[in-house]
């Protein structure tokens, strides 16, 4: 582990906020508790958090139909997601958002866009404005593995390219798109071979590992800032969830789905930390009770927080 113990735990820290967020998220839609659905990220936390921690502060990133894990790592606090999610006017998008398209901009996130591939123009949109102004800004754009194939993805890469854009193109490679195998998508072993039809660098890289990621990710910052153009960075993770709220995996080999979990980046993290003697396992539990609570509070603030009414649909209105 090549990173000060303070990062480490920092690390630790928005992943498990993510896994927990995640999970209580789930459980109250099972229960019914909460309203419209959900598609969740459990497994995936090392991509957003090692992309995200390596962002400045002015930087942007758009997201997909998957989108709290991004949000949380971006710096989204998670009372302000949990309001959104109950269809609260104190959420984050005031509740006209909803789960597939939280963000908010003064934290560095468009709200996220449910339509695949429907973020990929904006992101690259963003960097050419970055350029017109000479802002030493880089725009993020998430995606995953089923976005590559569509039209959106294929005109707004070239076009990043072609003007050398500070902008990063991210697909979190978890292996389906909804139920379909990635092989049965494309004949391509490595998903970043794209870059080369657009003359920029496609790197493939350990998408559960957090220091990998974070790593991979400050490189190509450091070339889009300095007018080198855009990366398309490929993680290669695993959705440890199904890919909505009512999907029991059924698709997924259980062979298959058995290594991933026990590779799947938070378990992992934890014993790289215990074994490198970076934490102790009570320091680390001193952690999780903090975001336990974190969380409970949020959801309860949530619960009373007040329902939005109907004239609060003229306001935000652009046309």
């Amino acid at each position: 582990m090549t990173h000060d113990k303070d990062r480490l735990l920092s690390f630790y820290h928005r992943m498990l906020m993510i896994r927990q967020f995640e999970e209580r998220v789930k459980m109250m839609f099972l229960e019914g508790i909460m309203p419209g659905t959900i598609h969740q990220c459990q497994g995936q936390e090392a991509s957003a958090v090692g992309v995200c921690f390596a962002l400045n502060e002015k930087d942007v990133i758009t997201s997909t139909h998957r989108p709290h894990g991004h949000a949380i790592a971006r710096g989204l606090s998670v009372e302000s997601l949990m309001h959104e999610l109950f269809g609260k006017s104190t959420g984050c998008c005031k509740a006209k958002g909803g789960s597939m398209h939280v963000g908010d901009l003064d934290q560095g996130m468009v709200p996220a866009i449910a339509i695949v591939a429907g973020n990929i123009p904006l992101a690259t949109g963003i960097a050419l404005s970055y350029k017109m102004r000479r802002e030493p800004h880089v725009a993020v754009s998430f995606m995953g593995d089923g976005a590559i194939n569509e039209g959106a993805f294929h005109e707004a890469v070239n076009m990043g390219a072609i003007w050398k854009l500070p902008v990063l193109y991210v697909i979190e490679n978890n292996r389906y798109a909804a139920s379909t195998s990635i092989e049965k998508m494309t004949a391509l072993d490595k998903l970043s071979d794209r870059a080369a039809g657009y003359g920029i660098p496609g790197v493939t890289i350990d998408g559960n590992d957090v220091e990998a990621v974070y790593e991979a990710t400050q490189a190509a910052l450091a070339g889009a800032r300095a007018g080198d153009g855009p990366t398309l960075l490929e993680l290669e993770t695993y959705r440890i969830t199904g890919h909505s709220r009512r999907d029991p995996c059924n698709y997924q080999p259980p062979e298959e789905r058995e290594l991933a979990v026990k590779r799947e980046p938070l378990g992992r993290f934890t014993g790289k930390l215990l074994e490198a003697g970076l934490a102790t396992q009570a320091e680390l539990d001193e952690i999780a009770a903090a975001v336990e609570t974190e969380i409970d509070a949020a959801v309860e603030s949530a619960k009373a927080a007040p329902e939005p009414l109907p004239e609060d649909a003229l306001e935000d209105v652009f046309a």
